[in-house]
């Protein structure tokens, strides 16, 4: 485990890098003698129930959308799509900004329930009605 000296910028919103956790090690997939070698998949973790840089509404709402995928309240990132360790690491902070972005986000507008006008309503009993006049057609007629 090591940290890295860069915060990280989500929105308005600064992890500060002491809340980071990189681990590093190997990568399965091609590399050839190389793979055996490095260190090249990269883990990276935040701890959001504590983390410093996220308010409190915004950890309630990421902690509540993340629900899924923390493990005791800590996130983690895996890559090892790339050779290098440095395009692993670059990848690991876009994934991890983007989960914590969509996680932050502020709710949508609340949908306003409306009903179907005339016309949809005719549509669909029009509909129905040759739905069920195919079906009918398709049934043998009556012996006598």
């Amino acid at each position: 485990m090591c940290t890295v000296a860069d915060d990280l910028s989500v929105g308005s919103v600064t992890v500060p890098s002491a809340d980071l956790v990189w681990r590093f090690s190997r990568s399965s997939g091609p590399g050839g003698q190389h793979v055996n070698t490095s260190d090249t998949r990269v883990s990276l973790s935040l701890d959001v129930a504590s983390c410093r840089g996220l308010g409190e509404t915004r950890r309630r709402r990421a902690l509540e959308r993340l629900s899924g995928r923390l493990v005791g309240g800590v996130l983690t990132v895996t890559v090892q799509e790339y050779r290098s360790q440095a395009r692993n690491r670059a990848e690991a902070r876009e994934r991890l900004a983007e989960l914590l972005a969509e996680a932050m986000a502020p709710p949508g507008p609340r949908r306003r329930p409306t009903r179907p006008g005339r016309a949809a309503r005719r549509r669909r009993v029009e509909d129905k009605r040759r739905r069920g006049d195919l079906k009918r057609s398709r049934s043998r007629p009556p012996t006598d």
